[in-house]
């Protein structure tokens, strides 16, 4: 379940503070982007799909946009994140 996914991934990481888990089920890691700067951590998942049907073309767009302030004392070259 996603909650036995989530509990085995804050116990993976009880050695790092774990600042925030963001769910980008769906998309490939291509499709991520992870920034820092200015004291925020900003996580973008874009995906876009184009079929052709038989009555034209068929657009799909999803996305997730996520924005984190690090903690007073964290730096932001002590970010570190994994997908």
């Amino acid at each position: 379940s996603m909650q036995r996914r989530l509990n085995r991934m804050l116990n993976s990481s009880h050695d790092h503070k774990l600042l925030a888990l963001v769910d980008v089920e769906g998309f490939v890691p291509k499709e991520v982007t992870v920034t820092v700067k200015d004291g925020k951590v900003k996580v973008l998942a874009e995906h876009k799909e184009e079929h052709t049907t038989t009555r034209g073309k068929v657009y799909n767009y999803k996305n997730i946009t996520k924005e984190i302030s690090l903690p007073p004392g964290v730096s932001e070259d002590e970010v570190t994140y994994s997908l």
